[in-house]
């Protein structure tokens, strides 16, 4: 884990978003950040936004008993435990592959479908190689719907 490494989990609640930053320990292990998610208080489920040094993020979706992750590029397992973990989970070979030389993204490509973000737009916007990824989450949090909450909750990250 890097300094900058953060994961916010969002959740509706009263007919609004609410977010809600995670422990740091939570950060590193994605069983840790389904179990939290699962904690949350939504009832429609929580989505869990995770940012892993200035490499890549993931996506976590728990919904009931049903789990859907996404992760910004495969390339990342070759130096990221964090990557790997979603790639076992996502039952991927890590790919140690030297010649890879683009960005891969992996794993449930419609994760926010059902909010405004469609496959293209969550793959495209993954494969930019300019925006940091919390400012890649940060613009699909608009896109989705909870931008504001996000932000303020990125917000209170930068606080600490």
């Amino acid at each position: 884990m890097t300094s900058g490494d953060f994961c916010v989990a969002v959740y509706r609640e009263d007919d609004a978003w609410e977010a809600a930053v995670l422990p740091v320990a939570v950060t590193g292990d994605l069983d840790a950040i389904i179990r939290a998610l699962r904690q949350q208080p939504g009832i429609g489920g929580a989505i869990g936004l995770t940012v892993v040094g200035d490499d890549f993020f993931v996506i976590a979706r728990v919904v009931g008993a049903h789990v859907s992750v996404f992760l910004s590029d495969v390339t990342a397992a070759t130096d990221w435990p964090q990557a790997r973990q979603v790639l076992e989970h996502l039952d991927i070979p890590v790919p140690y592959d030297e010649d890879i030389d683009q960005v891969l993204p992996a794993g449930d490509l419609s994760i926010l479908a059902d909010l405004g973000v469609d496959e293209m737009e969550l793959c495209a916007l993954a494969g930019e190689l300019d925006p940091y990824p919390d400012e890649v989450l940060s613009s699909l949090a608009r896109r989705a719907g909870f931008g504001q909450a996000f932000e303020r909750a990125l917000d209170s990250v930068g606080a600490q």
